[in-house]
């Protein structure tokens, strides 16, 4: 058992220097939390029922910023599904007319809503990156973290895209990503070793349904939104972090996504990452103001943030091999 009288270090005071950004190349865009599934284990806590988006005037003002900054490189949209929520298709044309790489965050399953049969067609011809979440290559884990029939869904999904030269084409590139699931004793480990799971998944995968993908990502658990509440409701949120902050790795610090992406919520509010936006601990300037998408265009200047704003949970993103939207660290 982890000794909870422990008290965990803040993450600004283990790390003893400011956390800085580099040159940002990254546009993650928030578009909304409207989804067609609501899995355990969303920070987001996205499901059918939430119905905020994008509004036309954000989404304009992104554009903007995709028109004006030559130095972004990529841009990454979530949600929710970001596929069902408005400004999905403006941002991906106005990304790829500058020729931006464009992630789309997908769970795949929304390839079978009433709507939206188009999309592996639609992600082909874009040539977008698509990452999408496949917490295990076994049914019933991956069921019961994210709702019956989602694994057969998503390996139908996934022929779709194979079909149309995803995983092999190099210019159409499907990653998967792993979660672990959240934890419900204290019994804690850290994510398994990315290179050797993905060969696990390929095999597997190949020999089960004959389908490939590019990359596995794995991403720990994120202890914020609905697996924050889980851990809290078996009384082990603290223990876990704890978990974390014994496992934090300083040689992560270099690579961690916060330092070359700004995160955007559907309100144009401006974050690190998308944890602290889901925790409202908006980006700042060196003034101390908050920053949105309409002051970094008055500003002309996506580069104004000192400093990254951290707290406790920014220990899983540190742990072992680290974290983030692409994977491991190291």
């Amino acid at each position: 058992m982890i000794n909870t009288r422990t008290s965990i270090i803040p993450f600004a005071q283990k790390i003893n220097l400011p956390l800085t950004k580099s040159q940002i190349t990254v546009l993650q865009i928030n578009l909304g939390r409207k989804c067609n599934l609501a899995c355990t284990h969303c920070h987001v806590e996205a499901s059918p029922k939430r119905t905020e988006e994008l509004s036309p005037q954000v989404c304009r003002q992104i554009i903007e910023l995709i028109n004006r900054f030559p130095q972004i490189q990529t841009v990454d949209l979530t949600g929710g599904a970001p596929e069902m929520n408005y400004g999905f298709r403006p941002l991906v044309e106005a990304a790829k007319a500058h020729r931006k790489e464009v992630i789309v965050r997908s769970n795949l399953t929304i390839f079978f809503e009433p709507g939206f049969e188009d999309l592996p067609e639609y992600f082909a011809k874009h040539q977008l990156r698509v990452t999408a979440s496949l917490p295990c290559y076994l049914e019933d884990n991956v069921d019961r973290q994210r709702g019956s029939g989602v694994y057969n869904r998503s390996m139908k999904a996934i022929k779709q895209l194979n079909q149309l030269g995803y995983g092999c084409d190099p210019n159409l590139v499907l990653d998967l990503v792993y979660n672990p699931p959240v934890p419900t004793h204290s019994d804690f480990s850290l994510t398994p070793n990315q290179q050797k799971l993905e060969q696990d998944y390929k095999e597997y995968l190949a020999k089960h349904f004959q389908i490939q993908f590019n990359n596995l990502f794995t991403i720990t658990n994120i202890p914020i939104g609905r697996t924050k509440q889980f851990l809290l409701r078996r009384k082990i949120h603290d223990d876990y972090l704890q978990f974390l902050a014994e496992n934090y790795n300083p040689a992560t610090l270099t690579s961690l996504m916060c330092r070359q992406e700004l995160s955007i919520d559907y309100l144009g509010n401006v974050y690190d990452c998308d944890f602290n936006q889901m925790e409202n601990m908006a980006a700042t300037t060196g003034d101390r103001d908050s920053l949105t998408v309409a002051k970094l265009l008055l500003l002309d200047n996506l580069d104004v943030i000192k400093e990254i704003k951290t707290a406790k949970y920014c220990y899983g993103c540190t742990a072992g091999s680290g974290s983030s939207c692409g994977g491991s660290l190291l």
